[in-house]
């Protein structure tokens, strides 16, 4: 399965509102991913997210083989570290942390995965990511030693989206990250959203149906929901079509 990102493109042109389940790793035995799936495969979903700040090695591999068992949706890594890349998967968020200024995130990680990625298959999406505040430190914070973007500074916010895209960026991720007690607001998704030509995904803190309607509302392309799952597997029931 390729052309991800035209798929994307092309689904938004249409209308469609996009939907990843984020699955970290760290946090599902490949023995509970039958099941799990069987749940993303009855939603609204229309990708699954492959990736976690801290994972073992081969523990993603060895996920993504297991979850392409049981379904035809797209699996696009989400990775945060080169360990986490294995070919079995459809695509690559090429991720640059355009929120902080570690190099090793901005260019430092790129490089280091190119050895890996020059016999790939997988489709490489350029991805600008910028981590916004919300309320408690996440894990995306500790390992990059980084620090959000406020979210009280809005126009930094924007500009910062703005420049990842002149940057050559194919896609915009505004992330509040894992466990975020407070999503992103409609009135920051929506001010990003008015200045980019690229798709703008959003994540982090979406516990309820109403805060997804809310980022789709404002702007949001792809919405990405992981840690509302892993809290509660009945959220799905209210994500059925």
């Amino acid at each position: 399965m390729k052309e991800i990102y035209s798929n994307i493109l092309s689904s938004i042109s249409e209308g469609k509102r996009l939907l990843a389940v984020l699955i970290d790793p760290d946090k599902m035995t490949v023995e509970m991913a039958s099941g799990f799936i069987k749940k993303v495969n009855e939603s609204i979903a229309t990708h699954i997210f492959v990736g976690g700040s801290i994972v073992d090695n081969h523990a993603t591999e060895n996920l993504v083989v297991e979850v392409k068992k049981y379904t035809d949706l797209p699996i696009v890594l989400f990775p945060g570290d080169v360990t986490q890349l294995t070919n079995y998967a459809d695509a690559l968020l090429f991720l640059a942390l355009i929120s902080g200024d570690n190099p090793e995130y901005l260019i430092g990680k790129h490089i280091q995965a190119i050895s890996k990625l020059k016999n790939s298959n997988l489709e490489v999406i350029p991805t600008g990511y910028i981590l916004i505040e919300s309320g408690r430190q996440t894990a995306v914070e500790k390992v990059t030693k980084t620090k959000p973007l406020s979210r009280q500074n809005i126009l930094q916010i924007v500009d910062t989206a703005k420049a990842g895209e002149l940057l050559g960026m194919r896609l915009i991720y505004l992330e509040a990250g894992s466990g975020a007690l407070h999503p992103l607001t409609a009135e920051m998704i929506s001010f990003v959203k008015q200045e980019l030509k690229v798709p703008l995904i959003v994540g982090g803190g979406i516990k309820s149906k109403q805060q997804l309607e809310t980022a789709y509302n404002n702007g949001a392309d792809l919405v990405v929901i992981g840690t509302a799952f892993e809290n509660d597997v009945s959220f799905f029931n209210e994500l059925r079509p």
